[in-house]
């Protein structure tokens, strides 16, 4: 019996004009670059006794092992790249071909996918169902076809009805991606056990959801996924609610949540229930965003009250998150720091791959005059033209400790932590999420010791970052990516999809159309 794994995973924001192109999935960033054959067999298998790495096919390799059934695995291949602009033609038609030229080299028993679902190509805007279209059409229908999914993927009616099972992260931060492919596997070995399929039910939900009040951390997200695990209780049914992507202009745009169960009335019956659960928390999803210069001086505020707990004030830069298609580069709080004259603060990862050089070439201590970040093109934003002190220079292999980044090497590319006033700003090569304490602790930083830390990010810092933070503070600077999804120029957004979320603050207006530097 052979059960053929890959994956190919992207997050596409379609208001960006910067494409995600072959060479994006050849080349490590956050992700491992492309994968083939044993090569990906041997990078998703943890050593023996220790954790996967926290990746949904790293998850399904491991649970097959544990289970005695490593040999079954035949190995196709996984890519994944940055969130970015849609993918390129050229990387989905290469990606799929190695996936399908895999698939015909020999007889299959199932198939395991490590998918996103919010995946959109230059000729496909439900790349995800296109995918799973053209793998069942190879399999034929009787092949059980599995794949796991982000906890923001856009589900479509194709992606569903090509797929035996799907099943989504329950967590943002996402911190389960291994579990799930673990639970994956578990269902897929009762299946070929001799389990039935089941029937499926599922729902669309009529509301976009803003990104940075997705957190499973806090309400109304948290409640709602001990729903879901009651209802799959109650009703033996399997659950998944996937809260979407909402930067994305295609057809299968917002959250969706879907049952499998033994009968079509139990399905049904569960996906009710919890599409009842979520339209009744619709007013939940809301909270508090501040400007730049708000959101400094209320950090400041926070750190003079006497009664104030230790640790540092969390600043999350939320427009300029390269996790969900943001440049990482703007400057807008780095300015309201300055103008503040903050004593001590860190702001990163900022992406500057030419200030990076010219501070590796002029070395530690040099005094450099700089027109750091700033080139996205959001309106507002601007380069900061300052004199900077170069403290601290690496050349940016890290390996991460975090719940998140767990097992992961990242590639930040030549880094350096220049000084301006009371402000540290990493700088780096590569686009990512400062989502991990080793992120810091790599250039010579040591998170807790921190007054003021501007992080660009949405939600992924809270797994790290949030436990030693007195204060966690969501700011809209200028930026590339809408935290306000009725400012996006929607074209094909589902019809009756209510788009306005509710924030006691209005947020600067981000650029829509240009999209993240990758």
């Amino acid at each position: 019996m052979h059960i053929a794994v890959g994956g190919f995973q992207h997050e596409t924001n379609t208001f960006s004009q910067v494409a995600a192109g072959w060479a994006d999935f050849l080349a490590p960033d956050t992700w491992p670059g492309l994968l083939q054959g044993e090569a990906l067999m041997t990078q998703m298998l943890p050593p023996p006794g220790a954790a996967p790495r926290n990746i949904p096919i790293a998850g399904f390799v491991d649970a097959a092992r544990s289970a005695g059934a490593l040999a079954r695995l035949l190995p196709l291949a996984w890519s994944a790249a940055g969130p970015a602009g849609r993918v390129t033609r050229e990387a989905f038609e290469n990606m799929a071909a190695l996936l399908l030229d895999g698939l015909r080299r020999q007889p299959v028993d199932a198939v395991y996918l490590d998918l996103h679902g919010a995946m959109a190509a230059e000729h496909a805007d439900d790349a995800d169902g296109e995918l799973l279209r053209r793998v069942r059409a190879a399999i034929g229908p009787q092949v059980p076809l599995v794949a796991s999914l982000d906890l923001h993927a856009n589900v479509s009616t194709q992606m569903l009805e090509s797929a035996d099972l799907l099943l989504a992260y329950r967590t943002y931060p996402h911190t389960d991606m291994a579990a799930t492919g673990a639970a994956v596997w578990q269902w897929l070995a009762r299946r070929l056990g001799g389990a039935a399929r089941g029937h499926m039910a599922w729902h669309r939900v009529p509301f976009l959801i803003p990104m940075c009040w997705q957190s499973t951390g806090a309400a109304p997200a948290d409640d709602l996924y001990r729903t879901l695990q009651r209802i799959e209780a109650r009703h033996t049914a399997q659950l998944s609610f996937a809260m979407g992507f909402p930067a994305a202009d295609v057809a299968k745009c917002g959250p969706a949540l879907w049952a499998y169960a033994h009968d079509d009335e139990t399905a049904q019956r569960a996906a009710r229930e919890m599409l009842d659960a979520v339209l009744a928390a619709e007013a939940g999803f809301d909270g508090s965003i501040l400007d730049a210069d708000q959101a400094v001086a209320q950090a400041l505020r926070h750190l003079r009250r006497a009664d104030a707990g230790p640790g540092p004030v969390v600043i999350a830069d939320a427009q300029d998150n390269p996790g969900a298609g943001g440049s990482a580069d703007t400057t807008g709080v780095l300015k309201a720091l300055l103008a503040a004259d903050v004593p001590q603060a860190v702001l990163g990862l900022l992406v500057d791959p030419q200030a990076a050089r010219q501070a590796h070439a002029a070395g530690v201590g040099a005094v450099l005059d700089l027109a750091l970040g700033g080139r996205s093109g959001a309106p507002g934003d601007t380069p900061l033209q300052a004199r900077f002190v170069v403290e601290r220079l690496h050349m940016g292999e890290v390996e991460a400790t975090g719940s998140v980044f767990r097992g992961y090497r990242l590639t930040l590319g030549p880094s350096a932590c220049l000084r301006i006033g009371g402000v540290q700003v990493v700088v780096v090569s590569k686009p990512v999420q400062l989502l991990d304490l080793a992120l810091l602790r790599f250039i010579g930083i040591e998170p807790a010791q921190q007054q003021i830390i501007v992080l660009k990010s949405m939600v992924h810092f809270r797994a790290d970052f949030e436990p030693l933070a007195r204060a966690v503070l969501v700011c809209a600077a200028p930026g590339l990516l809408a935290l306000d999804p009725a400012r996006l120029p929607w074209t094909r957004l589902p019809a009756g999809m209510r788009r306005c979320p509710r924030t006691t603050a209005s947020a600067p207006e981000p650029h829509a159309l240009t999209g993240a530097n990758k």
